[in-house]
C-alpha cells in the first residue's frame, strides 16, 4: 500500500464513472444493476436510498450519482446470505470479521434466530418469530423496558406504523438515527425560527448569490448536491466552504453528464475555502457577525418587524475580543473579514451544514449563530435564501415528521387519540444515548430495531456492546448482515426486509411507499426488481405482524394496513394536516412540498418572531480542558466516512479523494505535527481518549498519514473510532454524541 497522495483530478468525472462500473461488477449483477439505475429517481419507480438531497422533478434521465450507483449495486447484488452461510459460520467467527466482510456476504434471505447451544443463527418461520417477540414484550414489567430504534431509510408508511404500534404498546421509547446526527439542527431551528427543518428548496439554490457550506462533504455524502453547486458557481455565485479538511468535491467537480466538464476537468466550486480548528465554527460566525454589525450592513426593517433579541446579540458580540475569536476559530482576522465581505455583498444567501456542525457539544448554539447570521440581513423567507441542514439518510426527516421521536408534542398525541381511539403515553421516552444507558443499567430488556446498524453506529463501543449483550432479546429488521446481528442479546432475531429497489406486492396489488427529502418534498417510491428471496417481507408487513402478535385484540386494523398502504396514508392524512389528499398528491411528478412556516415568515416561536440567540464563546476549549488532565499533547479527533462508505455500510476499503486504498485504520495528521512528535508516515499509532471519567478507551494500530488539516487536529474513519467516544460526551441539549470533537492522545503502537 502506497502512501496517500492528494487526488489531483476533479470530483466526479471519469474517476466516478470508473468507480461506478467497478461497483456494478463487484455486485455480481452488472446487467441487472445497470437496468435498475435507469429506474432510479424516475416517475413510477424508486427513490434513491443513497442520501436525502432534493430531487428536481423525478423526471430526468440518469438522475443518479456515484453514491446512488453504490447503493443500488449494494442492494441489487447477486450474493446471498442465507441459512447456509449461518450454518457455515459461528457468531464467534463472524464477530472477528470487519464491517466490509460482514456485508459482503450479500442479501439476507430468511428469518433467523440465534441458538446459544450451537453459537449459530438458524432459520425460523415468520409466525414463530412474531410469537417470540410478542412473548418477550408482553412479559415485561413495564412497556418502558422496551426500546424501538428507527433508521432513516424507513419509509413514511413504515415509520407511521412503527410509532403507532410502539405507542399502542405504551411507551415513547423511540430512539432513532436522528439522535446521533441532526438532532441539534431540529433543536436549534425550533428555538430560532419555530420549525425544526430548513427553509430551502432546490429552486433557491439557483437564485442564491452566496452559499456558505459548513462542516459538510457533499462529494462523498451527497454527490448530487455538487451538480447544483457547480451550476451556482458557473453563474457567479460565491461559494464559501468552512471545513477543517480540504475535500476535493468542494474544490473542483466535473459533472459526468457534461462533455465540457469531462474534457476540461470540471468547474472550480469554492471561491473561499476556510479551514478552522475543529469546533471553531462558533467563533468564526461570531467574528463575521461582529464585522457585519460594525459595518451597519443590516436589514433594519426585517429585524424590527420579524425578530426578537437583536440588542442582546449586539451586546454579546461587542464583548467578544478578536484575540479569542481568532484563537478559537484558528483563522486570521483577514480570513474572517473576507468571509464577512462576501456575505455583505450578496443580496441572497443560503447556509448549508451537516454533521461537521451537529456532532459537537456546542452544536445547538453554533447552528443558532448561523440563523443569527441569516437574520441580520433578512436571509430567511425570500427566494434564494435560508438555512439548509442536509440530512444523510434518505428519509430521516420523514421519520421525524411521522412521529418517530422520544419527545412527542401533546397536539400530535391528541391527534393520535382522536384518530385511533386509544390514550397514547405522555411521559417522555429515551433518545439513543439514554437508551444505551438504560440497557447498561438493566432498565431496558428488549431492543427492536427497524433498520440501521445500532451496534456499529453508537458511541463508546465497548460499553454499548456489553449493554446489548445483557438484553433479553434483540431484533433487527435488515437487508444485509451487519455488526448489530453479531453483538446480540440472550435471544436474537434477524428479520430480512425488502429493499428500496424491490417490488412489493400485497393482497391488494403492487404497493408504493413515500419518503421526505431534506427540503420537505414528499414523493412516492416503488421498487422494480424481483425480490432477492421469496422469504423477504416489507417493513409495513413486518410491523403489522409484530403488532398483531403482540396485541391480538387491538382495534387498529393492522391486517388492512399490511394489505393496502393507501389505508396507511389515509390515516397519516387524518393525523397530520399537512398531508391533505395524500394519496392523490403523491401521484404528481416530483411529489409535493409540505410547506414551511418560517419560509413564509410565520414564526411559531414563544415570542412570535424569529429569535436572535446570543451565545458567549467558552472560557476554554475542550482540548484546553483535556490538556490539564494529561502531560501528553492533546489533539482533537474528528471522525468521518471514507468515500466508499455510507454511514456504517462499507462498500470498499478505499477513499479515492484522500488517497487511501485497501485499508481503513488510518489517522490523518498535519505533517508538522508528525515531525514534532517524531512520527513517520504509515507508522502504527494507538489513539486514546482523554476524558474526565478516566475510563480507558483505546483504538489501536492506526497508520499515520500526512494530510492538509489544521495543526492540533486529526481525523479518522467512523465506525472504527466509535470506541473512543464517551457515552456521556454529547450535546447537553441535543443528546448527540461528539464524534466530531474528541480530545485524544497519540502513542506509538507497541
Amino acid at each position: 500500500m502506497s502512501a496517500p497522495s492528494k487526488f489531483k483530478g476533479p470530483a466526479g468525472g471519469w474517476a466516478a464513472l470508473a468507480a461506478s462500473a467497478k461497483h456494478l461488477v463487484a455486485s455480481g449483477n452488472v446487467l441487472g444493476g445497470a437496468k435498475t439505475l435507469l429506474d432510479l429517481n424516475q416517475p413510477d419507480a424508486f427513490d434513491c436510498p443513497g442520501c436525502a438531497w432534493g430531487d428536481p422533478k423525478h423526471t430526468s434521465s440518469f438522475e443518479f450519482c456515484e453514491n446512488g450507483v453504490k447503493a443500488v449495486a449494494w442492494e441489487a447484488t447477486s450474493k446471498r446470505c442465507g441459512p447456509e452461510v449461518f450454518a457455515r459460520h459461528s457468531v464467534t467467527w463472524l464477530m472477528a470479521q470487519d464491517e466490509y466482510t460482514l456485508e459482503s456476504f450479500g442479501r439476507l434471505t430468511h428469518p433467523m434466530v440465534y441458538n446459544p447451544a450451537t453459537d449459530h443463527y438458524e432459520p425460523i418461520t415468520w409466525d414463530d418469530a412474531f410469537k417470540l417477540i410478542a412473548a418477550e414484550l408482553n412479559a415485561l414489567s413495564s412497556p418502558d423496558e422496551a426500546l424501538f430504534y428507527t433508521s432513516g431509510r424507513t419509509s413514511n408508511e413504515a415509520a407511521f406504523l412503527w410509532q403507532l404500534f410502539v405507542r399502542e404498546f405504551g411507551t415513547n421509547n423511540l430512539p432513532d438515527c436522528s439522535n446521533m446526527c441532526h438532532e441539534a439542527s431540529g433543536v436549534a431551528l425550533g428555538e430560532s425560527i419555530g420549525i425544526g427543518k430548513g427553509t430551502v428548496l432546490l429552486e433557491d439554490i439557483k437564485l442564491a448569490d452566496a452559499i456558505f457550506i459548513f462542516g459538510q462533504n457533499p462529494g462523498t455524502n451527497h454527490p448530487r448536491m455538487l451538480g447544483d453547486l457547480r451550476e451556482a458557481a458557473e453563474r457567479g455565485a460565491k461559494i464559501v466552504t468552512i471545513n477543517p479538511l480540504k475535500e476535493r468535491g468542494l474544490e473542483r467537480f466535473a459533472h459526468p453528464k457534461s462533455p465540457k466538464d469531462m474534457l476540461i476537468g470540471g468547474v472550480a466550486i469554492t471561491h473561499l475555502y476556510l479551514q478552522p480548528q475543529i469546533g471553531g465554527d462558533l467563533a468564526l460566525l461570531k467574528g463575521m457577525m461582529k464585522l457585519i454589525i460594525e459595518a451597519g450592513a443590516l436589514d433594519t426593517d426585517f429585524i424590527a418587524t420579524h425578530t426578537h433579541g437583536f440588542e442582546a446579540l449586539k451586546a454579546d458580540l461587542a464583548k467578544e475580543s478578536w484575540d479569542r475569536i481568532t484563537t478559537q476559530s484558528g483563522l486570521t482576522r483577514e480570513e474572517i473579514t473576507h468571509a464577512a465581505q462576501i456575505y455583505m455583498n450578496a443580496e441572497r444567501v443560503i447556509c448549508t451544514w451537516a454533521m461537521g456542525l451537529t456532532q459537537h457539544k456546542s452544536a445547538v448554539e453554533t447552528i443558532q449563530q448561523i440563523i443569527n447570521l441569516l437574520l441580520l440581513r433578512g436571509n430567511i423567507g425570500r427566494p434564494g435564501t435560508g438555512p439548509c441542514p442536509v440530512r444523510g439518510h434518505s428519509n430521516v426527516q420523514g421519520d421525524r415528521t411521522m412521529g418517530i421521536t422520544e419527545l412527542p408534542r401533546p397536539e400530535f398525541l391528541d391527534s393520535l387519540k382522536r384518530v385511533f381511539g386509544f390514550e397514547p403515553p405522555r411521559r417522555p421516552g429515551v433518545n439513543t444515548v439514554e437508551a444505551i444507558k438504560a440497557m447498561h443499567e438493566g432498565k431496558a430488556k428488549v431492543l427492536l430495531a427497524m433498520g440501521g446498524n445500532f451496534a456499529a453506529a453508537s458511541p463508546d463501543s465497548n460499553l454499548t456492546w456489553a449493554a446489548l449483550r445483557a438484553l433479553n432479546l434483540t431484533v433487527h429488521v435488515s437487508t444485509k448482515l451487519n455488526r448489530s446481528h453479531i453483538v446480540h442479546g440472550r435471544k436474537a432475531l434477524i428479520l430480512p426486509a425488502l429493499g428500496r429497489t424491490e417490488i412489493d406486492v400485497q393482497k391488494t396489488g403492487r404497493q408504493a411507499i413515500t419518503v421526505e427529502d431534506s427540503m420537505s418534498m414528499v414523493h412516492a417510491s416503488q421498487g422494480m426488481n424481483i425480490p432477492a428471496s421469496t422469504e423477504l417481507r416489507s417493513e409495513p408487513w413486518i410491523i403489522s405482524g409484530i403488532a398483531q402478535a403482540t396485541h391480538p385484540d387491538s382495534p387498529i386494523p393492522w391486517a388492512a394496513f399490511r394489505d393496502d398502504y393507501r389505508l396507511i396514508r389515509d390515516k397519516i392524512e387524518a393525523v397530520f394536516a399537512d398531508f391533505e389528499n395524500f394519496n392523490d398528491r403523491i401521484g404528481r411528478a416530483g411529489g409535493f412540498w409540505l410547506g414551511n412556516s418560517a419560509a413564509d415568515r410565520r414564526w411559531k416561536t414563544a415570542t412570535g418572531k424569529a429569535n436572535f440567540i446570543a451565545t458567549p464563546l467558552p472560557a476554554e476549549t475542550e482540548r484546553e480542558a483535556a490538556q490539564k488532565r494529561t502531560a501528553a499533547r492533546v489533539f482533537t479527533l474528528m471522525t468521518f466516512r471514507a468515500h466508499d462508505q455510507y454511514n456504517t455500510t462499507v462498500y470498499a476499503l478505499n477513499d479515492r479523494y484522500r488517497g487511501i486504498e485497501g485499508r481503513r485504520r488510518v489517522v490523518f495528521m498535519h505533517p508538522d505535527d508528525m515531525a514534532a512528535l517524531g512520527f513517520v508516515e504509515n507508522e502504527p499509532l494507538d489513539i486514546a481518549t482523554v476524558h474526565a471519567d478516566n475510563r480507558v478507551r483505546v483504538a489501536p494500530a492506526f497508520a499515520v498519514v500526512p494530510y492538509d488539516i489544521p495543526r492540533g487536529c486529526i481525523g479518522a474513519y467512523f465506525p472504527e473510532t466509535n470506541v473512543l467516544v464517551p457515552l456521556d460526551s454529547h450535546g447537553p441539549r441535543s443528546g448527540t454524541p461528539t464524534n466530531k470533537s474528541i480530545p485524544v492522545t497519540l502513542r506509538k503502537s507497541s
